[in-house]
C-alpha cells in the first residue's frame, strides 16, 4: 500500500481573534494564501505538480465564503490548473482535510496534495454563518426535545460528569500557558511559524498566567434556565480555561513516498491510521475518547506506544476527561501547550496541531504521535502519524 507522507508543515502565528488583533488587518484569503506560498517556496516544489488543495474553514460566510481555499490558491499566484475545495467538520475541518488528502494519496487518486485551514475570527465572528437563523430544523428539534446546548455548556457538563472542579481546570490552563511560553523561549516554534508581515510570535500566550489570576474570572456560560435544567453543574468554565478567539492559517504538504523520492524531498512523517466518529451531541466534546480508541485499534497500538498526544484544548475539561478515560501519561499531553494558550483558529486548528506534532516528534526523537479534536455536533477525528528518520 502506498504511504502518504508529510514533507512540510507550517503555520502562521496565532493572532487574537478580535479587532486590533495582530492578524485582524489581513483578509482571511490572504492569510491562507501566505502559508500556501510559503509551503511551495520552502519545499521548492513545482506547484504544477499539486493535484488538489483541501482546506478547512468553519465560518464559511462573508470574507470566508465562496470556497476560500480556491480563492487562496489563486491569491497565492499558484497555477490556475490547481483545484481546491473547502470542508467543514467544525473544529476538525483541517484535520479532516488532512485525512481526505492522505487517504487520496493512499488510494492513488493523488500524488501531491496540500491540506490546509484558515479562520479569521476577528473578521468573521462566530455565528456569522447562521446570521441568527435556526440551522437545526423541526425533525432535529423533535429528536432532542429538551434542547441541545452550546459548546461552553457542554464543557460544563463534562466537568460535572468527570468531577473536575474549578481549581483543576485553572491549574490545567496555567500549565498550557507555561508550556507554550517555555517552548517560545526555547525557539521550539521557530521552524513551524511563517511570519505575517511583522508578526512572528503567538499573540495569545500569557506566560505569567497563574491559578490565582484565573480564579478571579467569572463563568462565561451561566444561565438561570440552564442552571435549573442542569443542577449538577458548578459553572466553572471561564475565558481563562477556554481557548481564545483566534486568527490563523496552516498548511501541510502531503504526497506519496514514491513521489517524494522522485522529487528528492525528505518525508518527515507518514500517516499511520485514521478515525472519525460521531458521539453524544449534548456532551458534544467527548468524541476524542471513542475516536482515540478506534484509531489505536486500527493502528494496533496502545496509548503507551504513543510518544506525544495533541488533544485540542477547546476547553480544559476536554483533554482532562480524555486523559482520564484513556489512562494517558500527562507528560505526553500537549507538551508545548495547547489551544488554551496557542489559540484555536477553528478551521486552521487541525493542520496547526499536526504541524506542532511533527516538529515535536522530530525534536525529541519520538516515533508515534496522536492527534485528536473535539468537534461541534458531537464528532471527533483522530490521527496517528509516525516520524520518519
Amino acid at each position: 500500500m502506498t504511504d502518504a507522507v508529510i514533507v512540510e508543515a507550517i503555520r502562521t502565528p496565532a493572532g487574537k481573534g478580535k479587532p486590533g488583533g495582530a492578524l485582524s488587518g489581513v483578509h482571511p484569503t490572504d492569510l491562507l494564501a501566505g502559508v500556501l506560498s510559503a509551503l511551495v517556496e520552502r519545499t521548492g516544489i513545482d506547484p504544477a505538480q499539486i493535484d488538489d488543495v483541501i482546506g478547512g474553514c468553519v465560518g464559511q460566510a462573508g470574507e470566508q465564503a465562496v470556497n476560500i481555499t480556491r480563492n487562496a490558491v489563486l491569491a497565492a499566484g499558484l497555477p490556475e490548473s490547481i483545484p481546491a475545495t473547502t470542508v467543514d467538520r467544525q473544529c476538525g475541518s483541517s484535520q479532516q482535510a488532512a485525512h481526505f488528502a492522505a487517504q487520496g494519496v493512499i488510494a492513488g487518486a493523488y500524488d501531491v496534495v496540500i491540506a490546509c485551514g484558515v479562520e479569521s475570527m476577528s473578521r468573521v465572528p462566530m455565528g456569522t454563518s447562521t446570521m441568527g437563523q435556526d440551522p437545526f430544523g423541526v425533525a432535529l428539534a423533535q429528536r432532542y426535545s429538551e434542547g441541545l446546548v452550546n459548546q461552553g455548556v457542554s464543557a460544563e457538563l463534562i466537568a460535572a460528569k468527570w468531577k473536575f472542579g474549578r481549581e483543576a481546570l485553572d491549574e490545567y490552563s496555567e500549565r498550557s500557558h507555561a508550556l507554550a511560553a517555555a517552548a517560545i523561549a526555547e525557539g521550539a516554534f521557530d521552524r513551524e511559524i511563517v511570519a505575517v508581515g511583522e508578526h512572528s510570535a503567538d499573540e495569545t500566550v500569557r506566560g505569567g498566567t497563574t491559578v490565582e489570576k484565573l480564579a478571579g474570572l467569572k463563568p462565561s456560560f451561566y444561565d438561570e434556565a440552564l442552571a435549573r435544567r442542569f443542577p449538577e453543574v458548578n459553572w466553572s468554565i471561564t475565558p481563562g480555561n477556554s481557548s481564545p478567539l483566534t486568527d490563523g492559517a496552516s498548511a501541510v504538504l502531503i504526497m506519496s513516498a514514491e513521489k517524494a523520492a522522485a522529487l528528492g524531498l525528505r518525508p518527515r512523517a507518514r500517516f499511520h491510521s485514521f478515525s472519525v466518529v460521531g458521539d453524544d451531541p449534548l456532551l458534544m466534546l467527548t468524541g476524542p475518547i471513542p475516536a482515540t480508541r478506534k484509531v489505536l485499534a486500527k493502528a494496533g497500538l496502545s496509548i503507551d506506544d504513543i510518544d506525544a498526544y495533541e488533544v485540542n484544548e477547546a476547553f480544559a475539561p476536554v483533554p482532562l476527561a480524555w486523559a482520564h478515560e484513556l489512562g494517558a501519561d500527562p507528560a505526553k499531553l500537549n507538551p508545548r501547550g495547547g489551544a488554551i494558550a496557542l489559540g484555536h483558529a477553528l478551521g486552521s486548528s487541525g493542520t496547526r496541531l499536526l504541524t506542532t506534532l511533527v516538529n515535536y516528534l522530530e525534536d525529541t526523537g519520538g516515533r508515534y504521535g496522536l492527534q485528536t479534536m473535539c468537534e461541534g455536533g458531537g464528532m471527533a477525528n483522530a490521527t496517528v502519524i509516525e516520524r520518519l528518520s
